[in-house]
């Protein structure tokens, strides 16, 4: 058999696979596999650069696929080139504990990049790669770093608002070696796409600034899309859109071109009826010959020697790149880098914010990876880097990025950067405007992305702004999502320490940081290294004391805190003072360091105070001053008054509790 013929069988055997795995899960999405089978057979056998033996080698060509919905395609490459899944695995396709979930996830499988299924994010994490192979580059040079990134769209992905914030941020960098295939299909799961689409898509990414080549109906061409890609791949100063016409369910007798081959599976008779087509056994499933198996084993090995060029090509560079390029790919500072962290005076006053800057800066030179941006509020959030040069077409190796005023974008291109390796990314914006990266945030979170943000203006203490700017549920919003790190740090000291937790850590973490400045507590600035714990004593009644009540404060409100157990103590109330910046470092604690925290079973009554919503406090205190209503607008001090924050107010819940009765309202 020639090469021609075992690649068109080897293209008709991914469509079986994409056929079979939904009818056999009764769930999925077989249309866009079976449609983009010779896009993807092009990409893995011909076209990128990748090895099974390494799939983690750094200079790897990377694969997105942002349509994650045809995931069987991904798991279908993945088996045929011998990434670790077996026909067991896609036989499993969609079932429990199974390693081919509904859509592709980050750390699951060997080969997977990026989690994708929610439309858009997988388009926009492929911008951050782009970012992170240019960085590395111009930083160690194209003898370690020199790859291209490949990702496949669908207008999904498209109509996505963070695809077009993404694109523009791209188009406007020139970042190259970046090739995305849009999959023209004119389907989506409610009907033709024209329900509600008709972009003219080739003049909105030329007028991104992109390079765009409208193939047309090439999509069963394996040459011809060879070519495109490699044409596209040539492109080194812009990033690049094929524009590919592919027909959904192709060649299905009866759901070719129709929105039933999109989001459910054919049906046993039309499986048979293209099978026969197709010239597969109509009578067996999962068919996959050893002839197409060798095929792609053989493909699969042709870049092991340059993977091997590569490793000693990094083994040749001097000691101290090495370990330099070493930290970058594992995202962390160099050994001892937390000996620069910066400590700050008790007495005087310093904003979250401004201490995270202090502490980026002291720190930038041993992170070898830090890239630090925010969507047009770098020197309101502490992302100013000292000296850096701003990421762009002329100055490649910037690590200060401008994402402008796309917070959705920024947050998935630093999930994407974080992803790609070699990049500790950290963003800032309003806390309050954390709503509109929440997608991207979530998927770095399920992914484990190692991402850092900068959330500041707190609380309703930043002032004149008023409620539209004013957070008050996003604490408790971010605190319900699984896998993110929240910490609030009390004053500078503290979030000195929050920044190393942060850069330590693995997956993300959000720092939430004061506008108005804080005092320096003396309280906290011998114990602040406690933060790692989540929550920690501030302070306790006199020796042979026990307390009477617990106060809790995060942020700005642990200072009304010490201040009212001092009155309490006065008026002959013992109170402790717990400082809790992180709750979920909190239940990393065993239950001992958890019940030398705050009592076991509630023995002494808890009073959290919090410029935020009360929701979920319940766990930890018997009582709240909070806040269960949007803000006000007013100077920050009124604001806080005004709601209740207050010594007066903090002292007052204490002593209803400590007498078991509620605050009169």
């Amino acid at each position: 058999m020639s090469e021609s013929d075992i690649e068109s069988r080897a293209v008709n055997v991914i469509r079986g696979l994409a056929m079979d795995a939904p009818q056999h899960a009764s769930s999925g999405h077989p249309g866009t596999a079976m449609a983009l089978a010779p896009l993807a057979h092009v990409l893995w056998s011909r076209v990128m650069r990748h090895d099974p033996a390494e799939p983690r080698w750094p200079d790897r060509d990377r694969f997105i696929l942002s349509c994650g919905h045809a995931s069987i395609l991904l798991y279908s490459m993945l088996y045929l080139n011998g990434y670790g899944l077996t026909l067991d695995d896609l036989r499993s396709f969609r079932q429990w504990a199974s390693a081919t979930p509904g859509h592709p996830e980050a750390n699951h499988d060997l080969g997977i990049e990026v989690t994708t299924g929610p439309l858009g994010q997988g388009f926009a994490n492929g911008v951050g790669m782009g970012i992170a192979e240019r960085w590395l580059r111009a930083r160690f040079g194209p003898e370690l770093c020199d790859h291209h990134t490949f990702v496949i769209c669908s207008d999904g992905d498209l109509e996505e608002g963070v695809s077009h914030e993404a694109a523009s941020l791209a188009g406007h960098l020139g970042l190259g070696r970046l090739v995305y295939v849009y999959d023209d299909n004119h389907i989506s799961i409610d009907g033709p796409t024209d329900l509600a689409y008709s972009d003219d898509v080739p003049a909105r990414f030329r007028a991104y600034g992109w390079h765009v080549d409208d193939v047309g109906e090439i999509a069963n061409d394996l040459d011809g899309i060879e070519a495109a890609l490699r044409r596209a791949m040539a492109v080194a100063d812009r990033p690049s859109l094929i524009v590919l016409r592919s027909h959904i369910g192709w060649p299905s007798p009866h759901r070719t071109d129709t929105a039933a081959a999109h989001g459910e599976p054919l049906g046993a008779d039309e499986v048979a009826a293209t099978k026969k087509l197709l010239g597969l056994p109509i009578d067996e499933e999962f068919w996959v010959p050893e002839d197409v198996l060798a095929f792609y084993s053989t493909r699969a090995r042709r870049h092991q020697e340059s993977r091997r060029a590569w490793q000693a090509r990094l083994d040749g560079t001097s000691c101290e790149d090495q370990v330099a390029f070493g930290a970058c790919l594992a995202g962390r500072g160099l050994e001892g880098w937390a000996g620069k962290l910066p400590s700050f005076e008790p007495g005087d006053s310093v904003a979250t914010r401004r201490a995270l800057n202090v502490a980026v800066r002291a720190t930038s030179e041993v992170i070898p990876g830090l890239v630090a941006g925010s969507a047009d509020l770098t020197g309101n959030t502490g992302m100013a880097l000292a000296g850096a040069a701003d990421q762009a077409r002329s100055s490649p190796g910037g690590s200060q990025v401008h994402y402008g005023i796309r917070e959705h974008g920024m947050g998935s291109a630093m999930t994407g950067m974080a992803l790609h390796g070699g990049i500790v990314p950290v963003g800032g914006t309003f806390f309050v405007f954390s709503d509109y990266m929440r997608p991207a945030v979530r998927i770095a979170a399920l992914s484990r992305a190692h991402v850092i943000y900068s959330w500041t203006h707190d609380s309703i203490g930043l002032g004149e702004d008023g409620p539209t700017h004013q957070p008050v549920e996003q604490l408790a919003a971010m605190r319900a999502m699984p896998g993110l790190r929240v910490i609030r740090p009390a004053d500078a000291n503290e979030c000195a320490h929050a920044w190393r937790v942060a850069v330590d850590g693995d997956g993300p973490t959000a720092l939430v940081l004061s506008r108005q400045g804080l005092p320096v507590l003396a309280e906290v600035a011998p114990l602040a290294g406690n933060v790692a714990r989540g929550a920690y004593v501030v302070s306790d009644p006199p020796a042979g004391r026990s307390p009477d009540v617990v106060l809790v404060g995060t942020g700005s409100e642990l200072q009304l805190c010490i201040e009212a157990a001092a009155e309490l103590q006065g008026a002959g109330i013992a109170a402790r003072v717990v400082s809790f910046p992180s709750w979920e470092l909190y239940e990393e604690q065993d239950d001992a360091y958890r019940a030398s925290v705050l009592p076991r079973h509630r023995s002494v009554p808890t009073l959290a105070v919090e410029a935020a919503s009360s929701f979920g406090w319940d766990r930890y205190a018997d009582e709240t001053v909070t806040i269960d209503r949007f803000g006000a607008s007013a100077p920050g001090a009124v604001t806080l008054d005004k709601l209740g924050f207050t010594i007066e107010r903090v002292v007052a819940r204490a002593r209803a509790l400590v007498a078991g009765t509620k605050e009169e309202t």
